[in-house]
């Protein structure tokens, strides 16, 4: 069992979109959550813990992971994804971009 994270900003579109997409998938456990303050699921500690990857939509979800987890990323198998923040949830777009970006990274879709 794969257990994937998914992060943005605020958790409301693209991270939510992602977890919904990939729940549906045998194999994987999927969370969501965001790294800015008034996140819907703002990131802790535990879900870094949890994750054997962490899918992030932009190069500064990455940076700002590194500098505010520093401590809990030893190990951390951490993909940026350069999905920028111009979809709704759910859209299809949105959809086809993460299926393409992320399914041939679990190996076994």
């Amino acid at each position: 069992m794969k257990k994937l994270l998914f992060l943005c900003s605020q958790n409301k579109l693209r991270s939510p979109t992602a977890e919904a997409i990939f729940s549906e998938y045998e194999g994987v456990e999927v969370e969501s959550a965001g790294l800015n303050k008034g996140a819907e699921n703002l990131l802790s500690t535990e879900s870094i813990e949890w994750a054997d990857i962490i899918f992030v939509m932009e190069n500064s979800h990455k940076n700002k992971l590194s500098k505010n987890f520093k401590s809990f990323m030893k190990g951390k198998r951490v993909v940026c994804l350069d999905i920028p923040d111009e979809y709704d949830y759910m859209s299809p777009d949105l959809i086809k971009i993460l299926k393409k970006k992320v399914l041939p990274l679990l190996g076994t879709f």
